[in-house]
């Protein structure tokens, strides 16, 4: 009788054993079949949280690729112009007989075609200098080589090429039909063992929530003399949220695209220039940029005052509101203006109209010559 109550408890062991098996390895299968579903949704979160953060970093400036600053012919024949779109900045400024020339700076992008590129002046070498920029340009005049020279400047001058880094098309004339590319100058930079990457932060103060100026005054239209010959005119587009960008009364397109040419941004800068008395008496011009000066800053069809500090031609400019706080400027294109100031430029919006004429700086300003 012992005997078979043993064998009935080993036989009951024994499926007991089976059983808590079997419930055992049911268990790690379900848990091995719901294993994927959290990793899942852990990567999910992990991938929301990386693109949050990315729409949260600037997008107009970042990477440690250096910029290149490229000089771009602006006289009518040479319209239009390629790569101003893709500029995270442009530069306008006086040169001779009443032209302005144009300067824009690329970072971290792919362009084809950049052009008509002309030659350097001597004042925007300041501006290449605080953008930690190398400087793309075909000739310069006598104060630019000794500035370039004098200041040490990573340089590419299309006349000193050889005829792969910038080339002439058949669709302008010369001297307003040589054009480059981002792939070939950094070719070129490389071959010249410039440095190619920088840790210079952003001139400006780009932030990634969007600044609308509440205290400004409306903008939807503003006019900016340069000269007597050369007037540029902004158009806000209410719906896109950018100005589109007329000069002489004509509006700027890409030579590439054919689209209109727009900007997030407008800074207006008021320093006079002066004719150089030079012996080629070319009437080339320079410019009374250091000091602190008074401008605006539009955006959001608003605009506001500011003031504009460059200390030295090597530091870079702070544009400040004028309670002295540096501004805030929205993530996207910006197109810096440097008229004289006596321009008188005008400001329209829909309830309000105001003309800046005589504007006066805030400090003596040093001649830069």
């Amino acid at each position: 009788m012992k005997k078979n109550e043993t064998k009935i408890l080993v036989v009951i062991l024994i499926f007991i054993i089976i059983i808590a098996g079997g419930v055992l390895a049911y268990k790690i299968m379900k848990d091995k079949q719901e294993m994927p579903t959290d990793s899942k949704e852990e990567t999910n979160l992990e991938n929301a949280e990386t693109k949050e953060l990315e729409e949260k970093q600037v997008q107009i400036f970042q990477g440690t690729d250096r910029p290149i600053a490229v000089m771009i012919d602006n006289h009518n024949q040479a319209w239009p112009q390629a790569g101003l779109q893709e500029a995270y900045m442009v530069y306008e400024i006086i040169v001779e007989g009443g032209e302005t020339r144009l300067m824009a700076l690329f970072k971290g992008v792919d362009i084809e075609k950049i052009g008509p590129v002309r030659s350097a002046r001597h004042y925007f070498i300041d501006y290449v200098m605080e953008n930690d920029a190398i400087y793309a340009h075909f000739g310069q005049s006598p104060q630019a080589q000794s500035d370039l020279k004098k200041f040490s400047i990573n340089d590419i001058d299309g006349i000193a090429e050889d005829g792969v880094t910038f080339w002439r098309v058949k669709d302008k004339s010369a001297p307003h039909n040589a054009v480059t590319s981002t792939e070939k100058l950094m070719e070129s930079a490389r071959n010249k063992k410039y440095k190619t990457t920088s840790s210079k932060e952003s001139v400006l103060n780009y932030v990634t929530d969007e600044i609308n100026l509440e205290e400004g005054q409306a903008a939807t239209a503003i006019t900016i003399p340069h000269s007597n010959l050369q007037t540029v005119k902004y158009e806000y587009d209410q719906e896109n949220k950018v100005y589109k960008r007329y000069a002489r009364k004509k509006e700027q397109v890409d030579w590439t695209t054919g689209k209109t040419i727009t900007t997030k941004n407008i800074i207006i800068e008021f320093c006079d220039n002066y004719t150089l008395a030079d012996t080629e008496n070319k009437g080339r011009q320079g410019l009374k940029n250091i000091g602190t000066f008074d401008g605006y800053y539009i955006t959001n069809g608003k605009a506001i005052k500011i003031k504009c500090i460059k200390n030295t031609r090597e530091e870079q400019t702070v544009y400040q509101d004028l309670e002295g706080n540096e501004i805030k400027v929205n993530d996207g294109n910006t197109f810096v203006n440097i008229c004289p100031i006596a321009a008188k430029v005008v400001i329209e919006g829909e309830e309000t109209t105001s003309t800046q004429s005589t504007a006066v700086p805030a400090t003596t300003q040093n001649s830069n010559t």
